[in-house]
Parts: structure tokens; C-alpha cells; sequence
């Protein structure tokens, strides 16, 4: 404990340009007035921060996001009544379509390989629109969450929790629109009366939704700051990160679930899921000799493209090859595989 202290005493009084000394007894009571004096002039200054807030100009952007939100759920829910959407059942590869591919990408640290078969069953829409959740704070500069206050606050979706600082849904009202417009309803009745034309305008709507909430959360993230842990992907919506001790699985590790917070970006509010993508010139069933040959899409873009959206005119043309060669398939090979 003598030498952490030191090398604390030592690194401020190079900040305040004072000489140190080893001996505790010969510190300088000057700086230690000063920092007493300086501690209440930041408090303060933080909690006038927030009388700024929220910004009148930047409402109107949180409130399109909404919109844009709900339509994107809505019309992902329609999608999913028509188009079946695979997820291994050992690691998080998704696929889109009928049957599952046969390459092998399976990295699951239950089967002790990156070189398996994937397992596929039936995914839902969090295999699509991954959640990302944050804790939900009483006002933007409240004090930091410590690790025994984690029960003490509610989790919402983050993209929610960003568009309640910056003003668009009252913070008392959360959590009751997040369960009345997080989870919409289709019937049998309304799938049996939409017709191919109206799936791909349908495909075409989720795939502006997923544009517009993109970059209104690039346009948010400007000005109301969020953090994300490099280590475990912890979003957090606010000035500085939360002290909830859980990052991390192992024992080992020598951080004890301490997050390392760094600044958070539009990927890690709405992560991108890229999947393998299956184009017309591809065999039904993709092979793991053609990975090569095949693309990728995020699979909100490739199950868009699946309703007859067009996709390939976008800024994913290149990641999806729609005009590269295709894999020569045999029958032989897949008869191998199985």
C-alpha cells in the first residue's frame, strides 16, 4: 500500500507542478487545500451541465428515430411470418432462408472448435435486431451507479434510453413504451391479405426504417455522450460509465469485472449482424468450398433483399458481391458434406 501511495502523491504533484516527497509526513498541505477547494467547483459546474439539457433543437431527431423504430419492427415482424430465419444452436451465426449453410463457421466454446457444422433452428427477431440494453438513469448527471446499486435501476433498450435524454419520451414513461411498442402484434388474417407486391413495399420500408434509425443515432450520439466496455460490448447512455463489476467470465482475469469504457458508436446501440448472404447464381445450399465466392450482408439487409427489396444499388453492394461469380456446385459435394 506505502508504494501505490507514493505513486499517487508523486503523480499529483506533478499535475500541480509542486515537488514530492517520500515521506508522507513532508506532503505538501497546500495542494491538498487546493484540491479540496477545486472538488466542489467541479460538482457544481456538472450539475449546472444539466440544466442544458435537453437540447430543443435536437428533440425533432429523437422522435424521428421512434417513428422509425416502430416501423422497423412492425415490418421486420411481417417478414419474419414469411421468410424463416435460422440461428445455430451452439454460437450466434444466423442465416436467412429455408435451409442452413454447410459451412463450417461454427466457433462455440461448447464443441471445442472454429471448423464444425452449425446446428441450425428456428430464430426469432433478436437474431436479426440484436438487443442492446443500458440501465435506465433517473436524470442524464445523477451519480455514477455503483456495483451494489445494479438492482436498484431498471434495463431498457439503449436506442429508448438515448431518445429519453434527449427528450423524446418522458423518463417515467419508459419502461410501459417499451413493452406496448417493443413487442407489435400481427395477425393470420392480415398475412393472408398481403400480396407479393406488398411484401417487397414492406421489405423496402424496413430497410429505410433501418437507415433512418442509423443516422438519427449518428446525429444524437454528437451531442449525448454514451460509452461501450472494448472488452464485453456494456453500452452505457451517459457522461461516464457505470461501476457494475460485470465484465468478464474467467476467474483469472485480473480486472475483477471492472468495464473499460471508451466512446460508443452507432455499431455498438445497433450492431450490424452480418450473415452469409445468398444470391441467385448461388446453389440452394451453400458449401464450405465456395465461401470464397459467396457474400455477406447485415441480416436486416438480407432478409429485405429475400421480400424483393433492392439492395444492390446501396452502400452493402460490395460486401454482397450481387454480380461476382458463383461457387461450381456438384451433387457430389454435397452428398460429402452430409
Amino acid at each position: 500500500m506505502a508504494i501505490w501511495r507514493h505513486k499517487v502523491w508523486r503523480h499529483l504533484s506533478s499535475f500541480q507542478g509542486a515537488t514530492y516527497s517520500t515521506t508522507p509526513s513532508r506532503i505538501n498541505k497546500s495542494m491538498l487545500n487546493n484540491l479540496r477547494k477545486i472538488r466542489p467547483m467541479i460538482h457544481r459546474r456538472i450539475e449546472n451541465r444539466a440544466k442544458d439539457y435537453p437540447i430543443k433543437d435536437i428533440i425533432p431527431v429523437a422522435q424521428d428515430i421512434l417513428e422509425a423504430r416502430r416501423n422497423l419492427l412492425a415490418n421486420v415482424n411481417v417478414l419474419l411470418k414469411v421468410f424463416p430465419v435460422l440461428t445455430c444452436k451452439f454460437c450466434s451465426e444466423v442465416f436467412v432462408g429455408k435451409e442452413g449453410h454447410l459451412i463450417q463457421t461454427c466457433r462455440s466454446y461448447i464443441r471445442r472448435g472454429n471448423t464444425k457444422l452449425h446446428e441450425w433452428v428456428p430464430g426469432s427477431i433478436n437474431d436479426i435486431l440484436v438487443p442492446v440494453e443500458s440501465f435506465h438513469l433517473r436524470n442524464m448527471h445523477q451519480g455514477v451507479i455503483r456495483h451494489q446499486q445494479r438492482f436498484d435501476y431498471d434495463r431498457v433498450p439503449a436506442v429508448l434510453e438515448l431518445c429519453c435524454q434527449a427528450g423524446a419520451i418522458h423518463p417515467e414513461e419508459i419502461l410501459q413504451y417499451s413493452r406496448f411498442h417493443d413487442n407489435p402484434q400481427i395477425s393470420d388474417e392480415d398475412m393472408r391479405s398481403i400480396s407479393p407486391e406488398d411484401l417487397k413495399y414492406v421489405g423496402a420500408s424496413a430497410l429505410m426504417a433501418w437507415e433512418r434509425v442509423r443516422a438519427g443515432l449518428k446525429k444524437l450520439l454528437l451531442v449525448y455522450p454514451s460509452k461501450v466496455c472494448k472488452r464485453c460490448k456494456e453500452v452505457h447512455v451517459g457522461p461516464s460509465g457505470h461501476k457494475a463489476r460485470l465484465c468478464g467470465v474467467f476467474k483469472y482475469e485480473s480486472y475483477h469485472g471492472t468495464h473499460y469504457w471508451e466512446k460508443a458508436g452507432v455499431n455498438d446501440l445497433v450492431p450490424e449482424k452480418v450473415v452469409w448472404h445468398r444470391r441467385p447464381q448461388d446453389p440452394v445450399v451453400l458449401v464450405d468450398e465456395g465461401r470464397s465466392y459467396y457474400g455477406h450482408a447485415p441480416a436486416i439487409v438480407s432478409l429485405c433483399s429475400h421480400a424483393g427489396a433492392l439492395v444492390c444499388n446501396t452502400k452493402y453492394a460490395c460486401e454482397m458481391k450481387p454480380q461476382g461469380l458463383s461457387f461450381p456446385f456438384t451433387y457430389s459435394i454435397l452428398n460429402r458434406e452430409t
